[in-house]
């Protein structure tokens, strides 16, 4: 008895996994997201929000639902021990999470984060994961060039504020403001006008400046680049890898089966040649 009450739980909790995991539920689920980003947009357009408001409003409230239902689904399925191991999961459960805070109070501010549902997309789409990941593996080695970075930025600033502090304090005055217009500089945000203003006091400046564009800017920064194509790449070859480990243990296992159906065919062709030759004896 014990075992026939289990059996229908079981069957109940593998149709409801497999019925989640199908493509058709996650496509439905990648549209409610969509769906989800307009309805954000459209509220933050005023015209649109006074006409319609309250129609945003309930469309809004009944996707949340639909999510909600759907990861206390998953929660009951696979059991919290589980459920809070896959990261991507504990991702959905703390965004959908988010929604559900009181609209009032100390915590109305963070109602703004409901806008972070969209980033769902992340999760339910596999090609979006790898990129994600892909990241997360290139941080270790993005936190040495920003270290890199933050030296050079630092040294420059250093000697920005020696040279040129005096004669132009708004942007060199202290370290702060040297960190600040060298960041700007890096970026190459309006970094030409600022030469254009130091070069008359400071013919000279050149010889800072342009080494440090090229050092911080097309150096290092290109780094941070490199470092992401190089994880992308890494993680490319890793799954192609798998995929040949997976499919030579299928090639195997479909070897191993293809002895195992040969092998007995012939116990079989055996078993059949000494009944007849027990059958002749006896004739």
């Amino acid at each position: 008895m014990a075992a026939a009450s289990k059996t229908p739980a079981f069957s109940l909790r593998d149709r409801l996994t497999t019925f989640l995991d199908a493509p058709p539920f996650q496509g439905a689920i990648i549209g409610l997201i969509l769906v989800n980003a307009l309805i954000f947009g459209l509220e933050a357009i005023p015209a649109v929000a006074a006409q319609i408001g309250p129609l945003l409003f309930a469309l809004d409230q009944t996707i949340l639902w639909i999510f909600v239902i759907e990861i206390a689904t998953r929660l009951v399925i696979f059991g919290p021990s589980r459920f809070f191991r896959d990261p991507w999961s504990v991702f959905d459960f703390l965004v959908v999470g988010v929604a559900l805070l009181p609209a009032s109070g100390s915590l109305s501010a963070l109602r703004a984060l409901r806008v972070l549902r969209i980033l769902r997309l992340v999760s339910v789409m596999p090609s979006l994961r790898a990129v994600v990941d892909a990241l997360l593996r290139a941080l270790p080695s993005m936190a040495s060039v920003g270290a890199l970075l933050a030296l050079v930025l630092y040294v420059g600033a250093v000697i920005s504020n020696k040279l040129y502090g005096q004669t132009f304090p708004a942007w060199f005055g202290d370290l702060w403001l040297s960190l600040l217009t060298l960041f700007q500089i890096l970026t190459l945000e309006g970094w030409a006008d600022i030469m254009r203003e130091i070069l008359p006091v400071h013919p000279y400046a050149w010889m800072f400046f342009v080494p440090f564009v090229l050092i911080a800017t097309f150096a290092v920064l290109n780094l941070v680049v490199a470092v992401i194509v190089d994880s992308m790449q890494s993680g490319v070859r890793s799954a192609a890898e798998e995929d040949k480990k997976r499919d030579e243990e299928m090639l195997a296992a479909e070897e191993n089966i293809s002895a195992t159906l040969r092998a007995i065919r012939r116990d079989i062709a055996d078993l059949k040649t000494a009944r007849t030759k027990t059958k002749r004896k006896r004739k």
